[in-house]
């Protein structure tokens, strides 16, 4: 597996690759959600890249870029275990570096749900995901389910920038009692270890009720919203019924719906998903 620190190291090594490429883009700490990407772009490409870069610019000036967990040996020898071909592993300052300050403004598919929540949140990741895209050049890239906004941005970005990568968007990989595995897990005690349930758990409640027959989006709501807030280490940031395309917030479920949820439990904020029919 090789080890690719610096741009040129990368494309000197991209240059030699005849084959297609598979890419998965991570900020590190890597869980079996990241792995699973990782085995799917190796069993439809020829070479599977994967980057670990805890990006600065997609962090608010109140969030936890200076606490995000980090582990780099431990996931190089997950990804060298896992048969990924090649590991990006660049400073902020080879990212950014002085004078940098061209960035791409995604529309407004960006402006609602976690771009309401983290203002300019959108605009470091579309930015970071463009370069890199550049950089790897890969045919497919690989994206989580539970960060179905993220995947959304850069499907529209891709779609209107003309990029030549397709976007492969794969099912959230959770633990056994339904939580969506994240590294920002390892910020929970006991505690809100338990009490984090709440998330899935209010999803599955909206599922039931849209299969149901419930139709009245602003109903789902409330009875999630209930459901969570009698949680008590558990703060609501928003609860969505939206549209799984456009994510406009739905009056009824006439059509596909994205239920998704930002929960805070404890000082750890969580996200997570369902797209129901």
């Amino acid at each position: 597996m090789k080890v690719l620190r610096s741009i040129s190291a990368l494309r000197d090594y991209r240059k030699q690759l005849a084959g297609s490429v598979g890419l998965v883009l991570t900020m590190g700490f890597l869980h079996e959600g990241h792995l699973s990407l990782v085995r799917r772009s190796k069993a439809e490409c020829e070479y599977t890249f994967v980057s670990i870069f805890v990006n600065p610019t997609q962090f608010g000036p109140d969030e936890d870029f200076g606490a995000y967990p980090r582990d780099t040996n431990r996931d190089l020898k997950l990804l060298e275990n896992t048969g990924a071909d090649a590991v990006f592993l660049p400073g902020a300052g080879e990212m950014y570096p002085p004078g940098a300050d061209t960035v791409v403004v995604p529309g407004k598919t960006a402006h609602r749900l976690e771009g309401a929540a983290r203002p300019g949140h959108f605009r470091g990741v579309a930015t970071v995901v463009l370069k890199l895209f550049n950089l790897i050049q890969p045919q497919r890239a690989y994206f989580g389910q539970k960060d179905a906004q993220q995947a959304a941005v850069i499907r529209k970005m891709v779609a209107d920038l003309d990029v030549p990568v397709e976007i492969a968007v794969m099912p959230t990989v959770r633990e056994g009692d339904g939580l969506a595995m994240s590294s920002r897990n390892t910020y929970l005690n006991p505690a809100e270890r338990e009490a984090a349930t709440v998330l899935y758990r209010s999803l599955k409640l909206a599922e039931e009720l849209i299969n149901g027959g419930e139709r009245d989006a602003e109903i789902v709501r409330q009875r999630m919203t209930e459901l969570i807030s009698a949680e008590p280490l558990a703060h609501i940031d928003y609860v969505s019924v939206a549209d799984a395309g456009s994510l406009d917030e739905l009056a009824f479920v006439i059509r596909p719906a994205l239920v998704s949820l930002a929960v805070r439990i404890g000082r750890t904020r969580l996200i997570d998903n369902v797209t129901l029919t």
